[in-house]
This record gives C-alpha cells, sequence and structure tokens, in this order.
C-alpha cells in the first residue's frame, strides 16, 4: 500500500486471510465438526437436559479453542465472545467428567463431580467465566448464565458462579498488568474497562428519550430481520455441509474471498479526510490505531478503512468515541449495510464464530447514524447514540435484558447510560418479540434439540399424558433373563425400562421402578448371572461400588458392543432389583400434558412414569421422555391436531378456549405499560 501496488496488496491481504480460514475450517470439518458455530445453543440445551454427541468433547475444545483464534485473525465478520463461552463449558466438563481417560488427563480426586448436578452446575459455571473472560465482565457473566444459558437455577449456584467470574477478572488482571509493555501483543488494550466511554457527559431530555425509544424500535425490527435471514442461511447452508467436509472448506473459502473483496474494496468509495488536531497518531501507523491512512494522502485517513481494516475491539472503539471524531454518513451507512450482510452469511459456515461483535458493529454503526443525523438537536453524544443502537440490536438479536444491560456497562464504564440503555432493551426486546424468537432459540430449534421451556404450550391443555406416550413399551421383570435383556438393548435406542415385579416376588404385578441402559451394561458386564430365577442383590452389591455406576465421560462408558455374552449365559438370570430406581416420579393417565410438562422440566428429569387410573390394568402404561414433548411427536401421534404455530393467538382459533377480548387486552397493557415506563422515564429526566 505504502508503494501504491493495490493489487499486490489485495492479493497479499486476501492470501493470508485464506490461509488463516483454511486452516480454521480444516479443524472443524475433519476433526470436530461440532466446534462450528457460536456452541452458546449447544451449552444452553445441555443445560436444559440434553446431551447431544461430542458438544463438550476434548477435541471440541481444542478445535474451538484454535479454530477461533483463526477465524478473528481471517478476517471474517465474528467474535470471540461465543466460543470463549462453549470453551468455558467444555473446560468445565472435562472436569466434571474427571479428565479424559483418552488423552491420558485424568485426576482420581475429580470423581466427586461425576453425577449429573455437579456437572450442570460446573458446566454453568464454566459458561459465566467463558463471557466474564470476552467481555471483561464478571458480573455480567453471572447474569447471563442466569438469565440466558441455565434452566435450572439454585442460590448454591449463585455464589458459585460469581466466585468463578471473580477469579476470572483476577486473573486477567494479572494477565493485563503482565502484557502492558507490549509482550503479548494486543491482549489486554483498554485494560479491564473494553471500551470507557465515560468522558461524555450523558445529559438528556425529552425530546432525547423521543430518540431512544426510535433506536428501541429500529433495534427490533433490525433484529427480527437478522434473526430471520441467519434461519434462511443457515437451512441453506446445512444442504451444503451436509455433502461432506470438502463443501464444508469450500464454502469458507468462498465467504473468506467475498469477505477480503469487501473489507478491501468498499474504503475506496470513501473519501480521505484531513487529521484531526488529536492526540493520537494521524494517520496510523502500524496494525492498530483509530486513523488508518490507506490510499490518502499525507495528513489525511479513510474513516471507513479505519473501520474495516482494524481490530473488531479498534472498531467498535471508534464507534463509541466521542463526536470529536467525525465519521461520513455515507461511511456509516455502507459499514452498517457491510457488517449486517456479511455477519449474515458468514454465520453457519465451519468455523468458530460469535454474533455478540457482528451485532455490536451494526448496531452501534446505525445508532452513531442517527446521533450524527439529530447533531445539535439532541444533547447526547455521537458515541452514546452508538453505544444505545448497539444496545437496541443486541436486545432484537438475542432477546436478553438484564445481563445485556449489565455487559454494556462493565464494557463501557458509564453508569449514567443505565436508565437509557434499560429502556432502549426493554423497547427492542418488546418489538422484536412480536416478529420471531430469539437467534439462539432459533438455532436450538433448527438443529432439532428437543428443547424444553420453562412454560407448557397452551395446546398442552386439552390433552393428557396417554395420549402421546411413545410405544410399544418395552419393559424387564425383577429378576429377568439375560437373553430378554440382551435383545432388547439391540432392538431399541430406550435409556430407561419400567421394571415389573411379578408373582412369586409379589402377590400381584406391580411397578417395582426404572432401571437405566447404561446401568444394564454394566450389571451385564460383571455377569453375576444365575441358573435359577432367584434374588440376588446381597451378591451384587457386593460385587459393585456406587462408583462403577456413575455417569461416563464421553467415549467412556461401557457399550453393547463390549459384552461378550455366551450362548449359556443367554439363560441365565440377573437380579435388577439392586440397579432399580425404586422411587421414579410418576403421573397417573389421565394427568393433563401441561401440567406433566411442567413437572418435567422442573425437576429436570429424563423419564416419567404414566401409571393408570384404574385397578386391574398392568402397572405401567408408559414413559414420558422429552421428545414426547414436542409438537412434532405430538403432531405424529395425534395427526388430527394441527398445532399453532405462531403462539397463544392459533391456539385460540384451534381450540377456542379463551374468551374473543383476551389478546386485544393482553396487547393493550403491554402498550400501556410501556408508554406509562416512557412516561416515568420522560419525568425523571
Amino acid at each position: 500500500m505504502l508503494k501504491d501496488k493495490y493489487f499486490k496488496a489485495f492479493a497479499a491481504y486476501a492470501s493470508c486471510n485464506m490461509v488463516l480460514a483454511i486452516a480454521a475450517s480444516a479443524l472443524c470439518a475433519y476433526i470436530a465438526p461440532a466446534a462450528a458455530g457460536s456452541g452458546i445453543p449447544e451449552v444452553k440445551a445441555y443445560l436444559n437436559g440434553v446431551d447431544a454427541y461430542s458438544i463438550l468433547a476434548p477435541s471440541t475444545l481444542f478445535v474451538k479453542i484454535f479454530g477461533s483464534i483463526f477465524g478473528v485473525a481471517g478476517g471474517f465478520v465474528v467474535g470471540k465472545e461465543g466460543p470463549m463461552v462453549h470453551t468455558g463449558a467444555c473446560i468445565a466438563s472435562l472436569l466434571g467428567q474427571g479428565g479424559s481417560r483418552k488423552y491420558r488427563l485424568t485426576w482420581r480426586w475429580l470423581r466427586y463431580f461425576k453425577n449429573d448436578r455437579d456437572r450442570r452446575d460446573l458446566i454453568t459455571c464454566g459458561a459465566a467465566a467463558g463471557v466474564a473472560a470476552a467481555f471483561r465482565a464478571p458480573v455480567g457473566g453471572v447474569l447471563f448464565a442466569l438469565e440466558e444459558a441455565a434452566s435450572w437455577w439454585r442460590s448454591a449456584l449463585l455464589w458459585r458462579t460469581f466466585f468463578t467470574t471473580a477469579v476470572v477478572a483476577v486473573v486477567l488482571r494479572g494477565f493485563i498488568e503482565f502484557c502492558q509493555s507490549g509482550k503479548c501483543g494486543l491482549f489486554g488494550k483498554g485494560g479491564l474497562i473494553m471500551f470507557d466511554v465515560n468522558s461524555s457527559r450523558a445529559t438528556y431530555d425529552t425530546p432525547d428519550l423521543l430518540a431512544v425509544i426510535l433506536l428501541g424500535v429500529l433495534g427490533g425490527i433490525f433484529g427480527s430481520l437478522y434473526n430471520y435471514f441467519v434461519d434462511k442461511v443457515l437451512r441453506t447452508y446445512s444442504i451444503i455441509n451436509e455433502k461432506g467436509p470438502v463443501f464444508k472448506v469450500m464454502l469458507v473459502m468462498a465467504m473468506s474471498l467475498l469477505t477480503s473483496c469487501c473489507s478491501y474494496g468498499l474504503p475506496w468509495l470513501s473519501r480521505c479526510l484531513p487529521c484531526p488536531i488529536v492526540e493520537d497518531q494521524c494517520p496510523t501507523e502500524g496494525r492498530s490505531g483509530n486513523y488508518k491512512n490507506f490510499q490518502c494522502p499525507p495528513g489525511h485517513y479513510n474513516d471507513l478503512a479505519s473501520l474495516f481494516l482494524n481490530t473488531n475491539d479498534d472498531a467498535i472503539r471508534n464507534l463509541l468515541s466521542p463526536g470529536t471524531k467525525e465519521f461520513h454518513i455515507s461511511t456509516l451507512l455502507v459499514f452498517f449495510a457491510a457488517i449486517f450482510c456479511l455477519g449474515i452469511i458468514t454465520y453457519g459456515i465451519a468455523i468458530p464464530s460469535g454474533l455478540f461483535i457482528p451485532v455490536i458493529l451494526a448496531g452501534a454503526s446505525y445508532g452513531r447514524l442517527v446521533g450524527t443525523f439529530l447533531g445539535s438537536l439532541s444533547n447526547l453524544d455521537a458515541g452514546l447514540f452508538a453505544l444505545l443502537g448497539a444496545a437496541s440490536f443486541l436486545g432484537g438479536t438475542m432477546r436478553m435484558t438484564v445481563s445485556l444491560c449489565v455487559i454494556l456497562l462493565e464494557l463501557t464504564n458509564d453508569l449514567l447510560m443505565l436508565p437509557l440503555v434499560m429502556l432502549v432493551l426493554l423497547i427492542s426486546k418488546t418489538v422484536a418479540d412480536s416478529f420471531n424468537k430469539g437467534v439462539y432459540d432459533q438455532i436450538v430449534k433448527m438443529k432439532g434439540l428437543p428443547y424444553l421451556e420453562a412454560h407448557a404450550e397452551p395446546y398442552m391443555r386439552h390433552l393428557v399424558a396417554s395420549q402421546v406416550v411413545s410405544g410399544p413399551l418395552v419393559s424387564f421383570s425383577g429378576v429377568e433373563k439375560v437373553g430378554n435383556i440382551l435383545h432388547s438393548l439391540k432392538l431399541t435406542r430406550h435409556n430407561g425400562f419400567p421394571v415389573i415385579d411379578e408373582p412369586p416376588f409379589s402377590d400381584s404385578p406391580e411397578l417395582c421402578g426404572l432401571v437405566l441402559r447404561s446401568h444394564l451394561l454394566v450389571l451385564l458386564k460383571g455377569k453375576k448371572f444365575t441358573k435359577l430365577k432367584v434374588l440376588t442383590g446381597l451378591d451384587i452389591m457386593r460385587r459393585f461400588k456406587a462408583q462403577d455406576f456413575a455417569k461416563a465421560g464421553s467415549g467412556k462408558g461401557i457399550k453393547l458392543e463390549d459384552l461378550d455374552i455366551t450362548e449359556e449365559e443367554m439363560d441365565m438370570y440377573v437380579d435388577l432389583h439392586p440397579i432399580t430406581n425404586t422411587s421414579p416420579y410418576t403421573v397417573v393417565e389421565t394427568t393433563s400434558l401441561a401440567k406433566a410438562a411442567v413437572l418435567f422440566r422442573e425437576l429436570g428429569l429424563r423419564h416419567m412414569c404414566v401409571v393408570p387410573k384404574t385397578a386391574g390394568r398392568p402397572p405401567i402404561v408408559g414413559i414420558l421422555t422429552r421428545h414426547d414433548f414436542m409438537p412434532e411427536h405430538i403432531l405424529g401421534t395425534l395427526p388430527r391436531y394441527t398445532l399453532p404455530q405462531v403462539g397463544l393467538l392459533a391456539c385460540k382459533h384451534e381450540f377456542n378456549f379463551l374468551p374473543p377480548l383476551y389478546y386485544n387486552e393482553v396487547i393493550i397493557i403491554d402498550i400501556c405499560s410501556l408508554i406509562f415506563t416512557i412516561f416515568g422515564f420522560s419525568i425523571f429526566g
């Protein structure tokens, strides 16, 4: 560039980006496909009870770290924040399962965490640590885990996540102090406050509040559009990615070339601006700075190049900087359109990619654009408008409120902006919720993960538990033949089986409890069989220890192929009573499906037994799992029902269970409450 060899400069720039992109995509495509994307939807689903294959495996952790480094360095419009949440969860999972025997990283003392609740708590702490490390926002990390990640929350978990994020803050501070001399490249720039805008005075009047409301509405509309297009692009990419790893890498290469063309070509549309009289060096020399010279003559800078050809953090600092830093209106329009589109088409390719940074960049650009248009009509600085724009776009895409508010305040160190940030987040979320769901909820649904919402769907009130249980039911006797168990394990993929006691072990058939597939495999591996159908519980309890039945880590558990059962042993018997959960959660077959769904989620169950209402029938009707509460399953079981696709309004037309004016009243109440909120802020303002 300094020698005016612009085509060679583009070739060097695009080639470096391409090499880094190929490295990131090759890691994702060939080693750990689960590492692609943000990782937050997968962590959210895991904490809801969905243990998808290899989402927290050590290989996923390795690829997530290095793939994220290559992806961000390769110039893609992606962030590192989402991958850091996934990285923290992977590290917590590795600790929770006692290390990795495959990679010879095991610690005996970690076996105390080998249960579902402790592992879930550790992964929640890991997700909070990832947010705290990415944004240097310890309190925001705790609130993120509470609001977005965790499905179950306990008071003990609050102080554990708080302690985790406090340690993160201390360690970060130590590394930042160590790296102040420039030993660590660009790490630590800005200290613990990444984007300090405290120098701008936040004084506002009623006209400013109207501008803030406008930003909130724009954020809700743009956020819902962003989510809509991300969903469509992900569905298109899934067709390409299904063709194999080679196509994944080729798609990443195409996106890398397109991104390089945009980030190098679009600054040519911007005119050169004379350097202002500031303390910073202008034009900037080196890789980081606020005034990029690009093709401009000495003493001038290219404001669009200062946004495109810069680190993500520096680009955000430029947009959030006070009004003394000038950006042309066309520059902000071009940058917003480019980041909006590139962020949509980049998310979903086979690299670790976060959504926070693209959303913050796009929101800050249109926020600053609104501030530039208003100019002297508003008391708020253009940089503060950029902050409010970023908040509105974040609220419109991710639909979080409290955690985003605290994260933004910790990022910018401007507590005076708290009322405005709260207002703009609430408005943007309210507007966007009227169009579609949050981006992470959409991705969870698109991936087919059976995520259980906190509330039951309205149509479930008109169904009972016995209507949706899937069959045929496979059950075992209290003392069962080995061959029958092995045959059932081979023919089904069920993870839980009811155990029924029959004469002579009981007066009549009765439900003894529930036994898990993993426990059956451990029992069959131990081969404590008898030739007669007798109780041998004491011998089995002496043979096994409690930790033998602890939940195994990824890839560690006993598989069906590991069993070596002879023909003679197939005709022998094994007592299932010692490994049976004799107090399973049960509901009567006439229980409302809505009530069963709430119980299932609040108790964090994997299986729920459905028992008959009347005597003289088999002791169990069926077993409910989380898949039985999914709309797709209910549609398949009860094809005469047409499940609503647009929420309560469709349910009213289908089942007619609410009064006609109910929906209008809800809308009026929402609007009135919003108006009262705005009016209250106006008075205090």
